[in-house]
């Protein structure tokens, strides 16, 4: 029945004015879980380390998400980025170390000194490298008792089970190690033999210990050179894959004795990239076939972090790279990305950024830890427990199931 207020309307209109008049269902906001986080960028101490853990441009991004970054006066000098890029990006430039180490997550390149750890509290977080080759009881003990939550980059995986930091400077050490022997190889360092070849000359020949990352591009780049390369690895499943990326016919073998050591007598340049699955390095040439290599021939042991694949390989640094044994150069330098210091930042930006985005996301690093195996893998130290099986049995020392610890939280 039409009323005085409705006179004149269809019924479809009137249904609609009625329709409006009724109380009406609203959308409830949901609050998302996005926890403000603290991020301190140190200044590494170690010699000739020059990258730095975030460049400007992430340090923005993370700002601008409503994150709070400190960073070391002068933490991105060796990177060419200055403090005034830092601080226009929204940084605070904080000249006290202590300071920096008191913020709710660190994030450094290289792993920290007992110094650096005592200045860190209680249930704090230390993203960093970790080096198992170069790891000492006394650190992990230091970490234990100050109960710090300690992850170590390199043992973080993806979601599809890659570990990105690895891929990444392993990409970029594959890329600079061809050079690296390339420097070594030439009359003011070495025997005075061109890497590659040339029409009438015999090649360089080149032996590579692993199939993954760093081989991959030392092969791409040794082969585009025209040197001859030889591939070994136990996995055969990672020579086949690397024989396909490769696009290109190239030797490949498993690692026994009598091959190798025959490959290693002929080889101008050897470059050592294995690593165990359960983090270090199986070490596969012995000093008495080290001692079998011709004289001025290069040993790059870029696994040398990790333990080495040589037995005559002991760690050195940019300022002192190489030393001789047996008449064989060894270059040792365990950070070979640092060379080109400025294209590490920005790959390592491109992976911790979105990383801590999640983790301000899912409310917290304890949280990312629960809900995300793949980040729980780089965890080896929880509030006072060692929680990595390979580093407790390696040293001896007490081991607790992460996940069991977490579990426990609840």
């Amino acid at each position: 029945m039409k009323t005085r207020l409705t006179k004149g309307l269809t019924d479809l209109e009137i249904l609609a004015k009625e329709h409006a008049l009724y109380p009406q269902e609203s959308l409830l906001m949901v609050k998302e879980n996005n926890n403000r986080l603290l991020i301190g960028i140190p200044k590494e101490k170690e010699a000739m380390e020059n990258r730095v853990a975030l460049t400007p441009e992430a340090v923005a991004l993370l700002v601008n998400n409503g994150h709070e970054i400190v960073v070391e006066a002068g933490a991105g000098e060796s990177s060419k980025f200055s403090d005034q890029e830092y601080s226009e990006a929204g940084a605070k430039i904080e000249y006290s170390p202590q300071e920096v180490f008191s913020s709710d997550v660190v994030l450094k390149i290289e792993p920290p000194t007992l110094e650096e750890l005592s200045y860190m509290k209680s249930g704090k977080t230390l993203i960093s490298a970790l080096q198992t080759g170069n790891l000492s009881t006394e650190f992990l003990h230091t970490v234990m008792r100050n109960k710090i939550i300690a992850i170590a980059y390199e043992f973080i995986e993806d979601k599809v089970g890659g570990m990105p930091v690895i891929r990444a400077m392993s990409e970029i050490a594959g890329s600079t190690v061809m050079l690296i022997a390339a420097e070594y190889l030439n009359s003011e360092n070495g025997k005075g033999v061109i890497l590659g070849g040339i029409t009438g000359v015999p090649p360089t020949k080149v032996v590579i210990l692993g199939a993954g990352t760093v081989a991959e591009y030392a092969a791409r780049t040794a082969i585009g050179l025209g040197a001859e390369v030889k591939i070994f690895d136990n996995q055969v499943y990672k020579l086949r894959r690397l024989r396909h990326d490769l696009g290109v016919q190239v030797y490949t073998s498993t690692i026994d004795t009598i091959t190798l050591r025959k490959e290693l007598r002929e080889a101008d340049v050897v470059i050592g990239s294995l690593r165990s699955e359960e983090g270090g390095s199986p070490c596969v040439v012995t000093e008495d076939m080290v001692a079998e290599m011709k004289s001025n021939s290069v040993i790059i042991d870029v696994s040398i972090d990790q333990g080495g694949c040589f037995e005559t390989s002991r760690m050195t640094d940019h300022k002192n790279p190489v030393f001789k044994k047996y008449d064989v150069i060894h270059y040792c330098v365990p950070n070979i990305p640092s060379r080109v210091a400025r294209t590490a930042t920005t790959a390592l930006s491109n992976i911790f950024t979105p990383i801590f985005l999640q983790i301000a996301k899912k409310g917290g690093v304890e949280d990312m830890i629960y809900t995300k195996e793949w980040f729980m893998k780089g965890v080896y130290a929880y509030k006072g427990n060692l929680t990595n099986h390979y580093i407790a049995k390696k040293f001896n020392m007490k081991y607790k199931d992460l996940q069991l610890l977490m579990a426990a939280r609840f």
